[in-house]
């Protein structure tokens, strides 16, 4: 059924990709360009943003971490407002609605309020971002596991670092900027080598990207040198060692 047809409105969760606009989805596309109100995070391109329909509302609720636009109680009441006065509304997010993005605690409150939601996902930079900078997540010789972390603890859902330290496969930690030497430090703490092999990737699958690898004792020291800053995912373990292998000759992505 054409969302046009429909005596009640629906919210659309669609993940925008990891920064690459050839990276969304063609249903995403589809769906932006059927939308009545578009609600997007701070990360989306500017690309994606312009599939927009003129005729749709475009309303900027991104995030970062030292100022919150519109609380995310407030993002909750928008899409059930929307959607119920008959809108076709999509929350547009950055990489994945479900991996960090808040996506299943909207879409809780949506279901809560009796609207109708569906999920678009998107391609996630925790996988996206290391592959164009020639770092595969997994692969037979170096890593059978993957291990998402995020950078930002929600209060009264603390990291087990001693965990994490003794996992042998691949880390991957999202939102970490401002936490990097913390994270770390952690990881040497409860025992993982300070020699493990680590890279942090900002502005990733961009024009813009920037790639500092190290290891564990010295990437937040190369990291602050090079100037990283958010958005930026730090991945640590063997696969690391695979860029000088696997790096795109043709990216344009800075080196340090």
């Amino acid at each position: 059924m054409n969302p046009k047809n429909r005596s009640k409105g629906k919210v659309f969760l669609v993940g925008a990709g990891p920064g690459d606009p050839d990276l969304l989805t063609r249903k995403a596309e589809r769906v932006i360009k059927d939308a009545d109100m578009v609600l997007y995070d701070k990360l989306v391109d500017e690309r994606v943003i312009a599939l927009v329909p003129q005729k749709a509302e475009l309303m900027d609720v991104g995030k970062d971490q030292a100022h919150h636009k519109v609380p995310q109680f407030k993002i909750n009441e928008l899409l059930v407002k929307y959607a119920r006065s008959g809108k076709t509304v999509v929350r547009l997010k950055g990489g994945d609605p479900y991996v960090f993005g808040r996506g299943g605690e909207e879409a809780e409150e949506l279901i809560a309020h009796g609207v109708e939601v569906e999920v678009v996902p998107g391609i996630s930079s925790a996988v996206a971002v290391p592959a164009y900078a020639g770092i595969p997540v997994t692969h037979r010789n170096y890593a059978s596991t993957l291990t998402i972390i995020t950078g930002h603890e929600a209060a009264g859902n603390e990291l087990q670092w001693d965990v994490l330290a003794r996992l042998d496969g691949t880390l991957v930690i999202l939102m970490g900027v401002s936490t990097l030497a913390e994270n770390v430090s952690n990881l040497i703490a409860f025992g993982k080598s300070a020699r493990t092999p680590a890279a942090i990737i900002a502005q990733g699958t961009t024009r813009d990207q920037t790639v500092v690898v190290g290891t564990l004792d010295d990437i937040a020291r190369k990291a602050e040198a090079a100037d990283v800053t958010a958005p930026a995912v730090l991945i640590v373990g063997d696969v690391v060692k695979l860029r000088d292998t696997l790096e795109p000759r043709n990216a344009n992505a800075g080196n340090h």
